[in-house]
């Protein structure tokens, strides 16, 4: 017999005159503990009862469903209840998200964005983690926990300060960009991402400054140091199958320590004005030696030419002596009056003496002759 049809003095727990633990003449109730109510369990008090519960889910139910009762009533509640479970395995999956359907706390399958289903709970469970947001870490500083002092940052030194190949301390703060590349690994390879990447990140930027001098990391090497720690962060991470992507590394401060910062900046300061007056040096000698190199080549070729132009000179004297030589054996009276000749016309040419004839016959007393003559010589040169 169902309890919902059950008198008052039927309930499973007894009944207040024919309880089988009082027997006797003084009833039910003389035997029962201090804490024991009217038709209720032992230790109840004042707790509704169980009966009163159905009656009363019974009564609400059949106000709502006219007709439903007994046991169809029931029937009507459960596939309700079914429909319900049955519906709330439908989820929603972002375009900036990756569905994961668990079956029993256990990986099952992966769902594309937009509207899935998976068996209602707790057969299966989706989680749908963003896997295009990019995360930063920060590494050696920390955000400053005053809203007034935004875009401050304070300064971790156990995590910042290295040592560089040449034994030098360097203060490096960078940050570390990554985004969930698979989403599987991501939830079930590691515990906690965040503190995961962090350490990962510290230690590679550790080992990359420990493999380079102090010089080179605060100049020119810095791009090239951050390739180099992306790189060995990545696979480090994918020997972890943590499905995470680093897609940036960036250095935000690389200083000295505090501590020597200023002497170190004395020493930077004199190595760039050493630096400077060696580049002058080398500016003033790559101007100087060509100059003198070419005057060098000048000079020489001037001699060569001179030493060219004597020697040329003395085989001509030489042949022309010899062809006139050779003439004057031939002919000695008519060689030795053109010599002659050719001696006074090269001596007289030199001279501003005017030789006039004929006493003088003919010629205008102080004509200035030799000045006439100077004249027309330099009107011709002209």
């Amino acid at each position: 017999m169902p309890w919902d049809n059950k008198s008052d003095n039927q309930n499973p727990w007894g009944n207040g005159s024919n309880g089988s633990n009082g027997g006797g003449s003084n009833g039910g109730g003389s035997n029962r503990g201090p804490n024991r109510g009217s038709g209720r369990g032992p230790n109840r008090g004042n707790e509704p009862d169980l009966d009163e519960l159905l009656r009363d889910l019974k009564a609400r139910f059949n106000g709502l469903v006219p007709g439903a009762g007994g046991a169809s009533g029931i029937l009507v509640i459960l596939a309700v209840l079914i429909g319900v479970w049955a519906v709330s395995g439908f989820y929603r999956v972002g375009a900036d998200e990756q569905g994961v359907v668990l079956r029993f706390g256990k990986f099952h399958t992966q769902t594309a964005p937009g509207l899935n289903y998976h068996l209602p709970y707790p057969i299966e469970s989706a989680v749908t983690p963003k896997v295009t947001t990019v995360n930063r870490v920060d590494i050696g500083m920390r955000a400053g926990d005053d809203r007034r002092s935004a875009g401050v940052t304070r300064d971790v030194p156990e995590e910042s300060l290295m040592l560089t190949g040449d034994e030098n301390i360097v203060d490096v703060d960078f940050s570390v960009f990554w985004v969930i590349d698979d989403a599987p690994n991501f939830l079930f390879n590691i515990q906690n991402p965040t503190g995961t990447v962090k350490a990962v990140a510290e230690s590679t930027m550790r080992e990359i400054v420990g493999q380079n001098d102090i010089q080179p990391i605060l100049t020119e090497q810095r791009q090239n140091n951050e390739e180099q720690v992306k790189a060995l962060m990545q696979a480090t991470l994918d020997s972890y199958n943590a499905g995470i992507g680093i897609t940036q590394v960036k250095m935000q401060k690389v200083d000295p320590p505090a501590a020597v910062i200023d002497a170190f900046r004395d020493v930077q300061a004199a190595r760039a004005d050493q630096e400077r007056a060696r580049n002058e040096a080398n500016s003033y000698a790559n101007r100087v030696v060509p100059e003198a190199q070419g005057e060098a080549v000048r000079i020489r070729r001037d001699s060569e030419a001179y030493r060219a132009q004597t020697v040329a000179e003395a085989d001509g004297e030489a042949t022309r002596f010899a062809s006139i030589y050779t003439e004057y054996r031939a002919a000695q009276g008519v060689t030795r009056q053109r010599i002659f000749l050719e001696t006074l016309e090269t001596v007289m040419a030199r001279t501003n003496k005017i030789i006039i004839e004929n006493n003088g016959n003919g010629v205008v007393p102080y004509l200035p002759l030799d000045q006439l003559n100077s004249r027309s010589t330099s009107k011709e040169t002209k």
